[in-house]
């Protein structure tokens, strides 16, 4: 033990396993398994962390039933095999502890059969508002028995123990809420009723395995929805639970389908931010407990520890950020962590994707995350070469990283007074300060890597024959498009638009410009663009009135667990407003026309100014330009598509990496 970390570093036995340290990584979803079973990938992407330093490790949610399978499928003796190799393999790491969730996902999922949802009672979910059927004592009985036959199945499968979830709205947790339980049976009414069900299936799983075998729950302290669960009744719970000797650790959480940012609090969330809730419910428990919610360094996991809140504290994004944070920390190392900034956009975020990788997290800031079966390690090279970057951007920082990484030498130039490129201008908008964080990380690596880092420094044609690098990576980014193409009119030309004060996103965010009293946001993108820009014009004092062609606010937002909480806030400004399913008609000196993709009504609206979020333009001169000297530059981050940050920095990765 380095002494570092005491607490974070020290063992603990819970039941009958003994965890190597504190930090654990909670359960998430991968997308990795196939058909329910476990894969190569599946396993590297645990190795990864158990090599990081992890002492335990949670697998994502198993179902137990065939009404609601899951990522992997706990109620079929082929996943033994499975997990037998996950099982040996994390155990030679170290003996790092490996668990599995058993889940039933209730009112949430529906069975593969297209009937109606199990759940305690016949309400809606609130995603799609689908009724689910209320279960009948033998479908109680039922899934209690899968989920005993599930656990009997890991401890066969020489897992170290099972935890059973019963939060975020899943089955047990609508047994336990008094929001989504609203029985008469011996299922429902007082807490003692409610609470049945989770006693009758932990009882189960402890009369089908071994005392030695580790079982735990996994909770909600809150589910931050009016009428759920609090922290006072979340105590009562665990006390009933702990008392008959049903758990051996209990993990709290907070959040569900009625309030889904709170489960993976992106960025506008502080660190640490489930602690409120889950404190009161983890302090005095008489078995060890879990906490997680942003905490994003040991030295915040010690002060947890050491403050008497929990005995283990989850990294789950902080870990697929950088998988050897712990290690990492443990030697001394805290500068070398590649942070993670709650952006959700490579990991949950990718998850509820649409395209060729759907289902599968990833990672923004690391574009190794995922892909740990096929060895992608940064090797370094035999025959290093010369490399300018052209572009300190995600995707110039990421490529200038790996390339000396790997040992070639190399210079980096960008423009501007600063690095970061558009990330400079979006870490202004209220609530984002956080998305730089990886660009002053990986600015602040260039320097110890030896990187030679230029800044107010223009790359050109002259530039690159005096340097006279082996290879130019063109990074050279986009910049909002000002043309007023409109996604849904794209044979429309807004008229005016040139008699009009037109901004752009960087415009706003600069600061530079005046602040107009009351300003048209168009939102033709639906993700963070315009609302950053929105948000920072209201703190400012402007009236924003936000048009957008979609039929919802910034609907991109939902799948990284943002939308709600960015709808929340905008809502609270007496100045906002909010025009949904409408192009710009026309633009004239001190207002604006809508006209409504449904029906072409006409709107005019007050505006001094418009704010257009229509997409961006590849600045593609320098390529150009080069190549009309002989010189073939490499492409990285928006330069080749203008996406999100995940492609820019993996476009810096791959092209750096193939050199």
């Amino acid at each position: 033990m380095s002494g570092r970390y005491p607490l974070c570093e020290s063992p603990l036995q819970v039941g009958g396993a003994l965890f190597r340290n504190r930090i654990t990584r909670t359960a998430h979803g991968t997308g990795y398994a196939r058909e329910g079973l476990v894969t190569e990938r599946l396993i590297a992407y645990h190795e990864a962390r158990a090599r990081g330093g992890a002492g335990s490790l949670f697998l994502e949610t198993c179902g137990v039933h065939w009404s609601s399978p899951g990522p992997l499928w706990a109620m079929s003796d082929e996943i033994i095999a499975g997990w037998s190799e996950l099982a040996q393999r994390l155990h030679a790491i170290d003996q790092t502890k490996v668990l599995a969730q058993l889940w039933h996902g209730g009112a949430q999922v529906q069975p593969p059969d297209g009937s109606a949802a199990w759940a305690a009672s016949a309400i809606p979910d609130p995603i799609k508002g689908r009724v689910a059927r209320a279960m009948t004592k033998a479908m109680i009985d039922e899934i209690t028995e899968s989920f005993a036959n599930a656990a009997a199945r890991a401890q066969e499968a020489g897992l170290d123990g099972v935890e059973v979830h019963g939060a975020h709205s899943y089955l047990i947790c609508s047994f336990l809420s008094p929001m989504t339980n609203l029985r008469e049976d011996e299922y429902g009414g007082p807490l003692e009723n409610r609470v049945r069900f989770a006693r009758e299936v932990l009882a189960a799983i402890r009369s089908a395995t071994a005392e030695s075998f580790v079982l735990g729950i996994r909770m909600n302290g809150s589910e931050a929805a009016e009428g759920g669960i609090e922290p006072p009744e979340a105590v009562e719970i665990r006390r009933l639970l702990e008392a008959e000797g049903l758990v051996d650790y209990v993990n709290v959480s907070m959040g569900g389908y009625h309030n889904f940012g709170k489960m993976i609090g992106a960025m506008h969330e502080p660190h640490r931010y489930e602690l409120p809730t889950s404190e009161p419910v983890t302090r005095g428990a008489g078995v060890p407990t879990i906490v997680t919610g942003r905490v994003l360094s040991l030295a915040e996991a010690e002060q947890i520890i050491a403050g008497g809140a929990a005995e283990l504290v989850s990294f789950v994004r902080a870990m697929i950020a950088d998988p050897d944070l712990p290690r990492k920390s443990f030697e001394a190392r805290e500068h070398q962590v590649r942070p993670c900034i709650g952006c959700n956009e490579g990991c949950v975020g990718r998850r509820f994707a649409v395209g060729a990788a759907v289902g599968q997290t990833g990672c923004t800031v690391n574009p190794d995350a995922g892909f740990e079966f096929e060895g992608r390690a940064l090797s370094r090279v035999t025959a290093p070469r010369s490399v300018l970057v052209a572009g300190a951007g995600p995707a110039g920082l990421e490529a200038a990283w790996t390339a000396a990484t790997r040992g070639h030498r190399v210079t980096i130039c960008d423009s501007a007074p600063a690095p970061g490129g558009l990330v400079r201008f979006h870490r202004r908008a209220p609530h984002r300060e956080e998305i730089g964080r990886i660009c002053d990380w990986l600015w602040d690596e260039l320097e110890r890597l030896g990187v030679d880092r230029r800044l107010d420094c223009t790359v050109d044609a002259d530039l690159v024959s005096k340097l006279a690098p082996d290879v130019v990576i063109a990074a050279t980014g986009s910049l909002p498009s000002r043309s007023g193409l409109q996604r849904m009119r794209p044979a429309h030309r807004i008229a005016g638009l040139k008699d009009t004060s037109v901004l752009t996103p960087l415009e706003v965010l600069s600061g530079l410009e005046p602040v107009p009293r009351r300003v048209v946001v168009f939102d033709d993108l639906g993700n963070y663009e315009a609302v950053g820009s929105a948000e920072y014009l209201l703190d400012q004092g402007a009236e924003v009135a936000y048009v957008t062609s979609f039929p919802e606010l910034a609907p991109d937002l939902f799948r990284s667990f943002q939308r709600d909480a960015v709808a929340q806030r905008l809502a609270g400004h007496p100045g906002f407003e909010l025009h949904t399913r409408s192009s710009i008609e026309r633009a004239d000196p001190g207002t604006v026309t809508l006209s409504a993709l449904d029906g072409g009504r006409l709107t005019e609206l007050q505006a001094e100014a418009v704010v257009l979020v229509t997409g961006f333009e590849p600045q593609t001169a320098l390529i150009e330009e080069l190549a009309s000297v002989g010189v073939a530059a490499v492409p990285a981050g928006d330069v080749v598509a203008p996406l999100l940050m995940p492609h820019a920095f993996a476009s810096g990765r791959m092209a750096a990496a193939a050199l």
